[in-house]
């Protein structure tokens, strides 16, 4: 696919998925409705992908979705769910990739753009970052799992007030609460996003993978099905390369192949 809204690229096992509409501050519309899981099937599809990095164009991460867009488009409340319900898929398959991903904010990230870097599993940000569940403004309801990620990162409380309120938060409130994992000049942004990745990229591969989809599940699961989800994922880690590797430099008392992240938690 030749990409107009997003532009796409990897270097040695990162890839890095940038939304390139910088005039619109990035909103979405539904070329890159089209584009986004587009890239992120050939991220899934390629095992020396290690870890995906998702930014903005332009000094904003995602303004969320292009109303300009949407005028005419929805004819009525059929056609408005038809709307987001094509999303639902590739959204699925961005929360639950079997690796890590990265957000890293500059800018604006609102509505829709909110709740895309919400996928992420970690969200680097700029002090100029402002992250808002803006959806009440226009009389619309959050979107792109909004409602199942914000939640579980904030607690039930704290998100009803950001979504109710429709306010800008900014990146030191927005750590405060969970939502940032660390804040980085606007130069250094993307650098930090990379140093993290790399960090990524030495760990093991199926271990990796499995955990997220374990942590990812654990609100949804009840104890005894947790354990068996644990059991059958340490059964694959045992009969891995990597792990018989980390056991023999281990016994060696040779360095660990994995040696942590390289993000440090505040850099502002």
């Amino acid at each position: 696919m030749d990409y107009r809204t997003i532009e796409f690229s990897v270097d040695e096992g990162v890839a890095l998925l940038t939304l390139n509409r910088p005039s619109r501050r990035n909103a979405v519309d539904l070329q890159m409705r089209g584009e986004i899981p587009d890239a992120i099937a050939r991220v899934r599809a390629d095992h020396s992908i290690r870890v995906l990095i998702l930014t903005g164009a332009g000094g904003h991460f995602c303004a969320g979705g292009d109303l300009a867009s949407m005028q005419g488009a929805i004819a009525d409340a059929a056609a408005g769910r038809d709307r987001l319900h094509a999303n639902i898929g590739w959204v699925e398959e961005l929360v639950m990739l079997d690796r890590p991903v990265i957000a890293a904010v500059d800018g604006h990230a609102a509505g829709a753009g909110c709740n895309l870097a919400l996928a992420a599993d970690f969200i680097l940000a700029t002090p100029e970052a402002r992250f808002t569940q803006s959806f009440l403004r226009v009389g619309l309801v959050p979107d792109f799992a909004g409602m199942y990620l914000l939640p579980r990162i904030v607690g039930l409380q704290r998100a009803k007030e950001l979504v109710f309120s429709a306010r800008a938060l900014a990146a030191d409130e927005a750590m405060e609460l969970g939502i940032v994992h660390s804040i980085h000049p606007a130069g250094q942004l993307l650098d930090a996003a990379r140093s993290m990745a790399k960090g990524f990229c030495q760990a093991a591969p199926a271990a990796l993978g499995l955990a997220k989809q374990s942590l990812n599940r654990s609100f949804n699961l009840d104890l005894r099905t947790a354990l068996e989800f644990e059991a059958a994922a340490q059964g694959i880690c045992f009969n891995t390369e990597w792990h018989r590797e980390a056991v023999r430099r281990f016994l060696a008392k040779e360095p660990s192949q994995f040696t942590g992240l390289g993000a440090a938690r505040r850099e502002s």
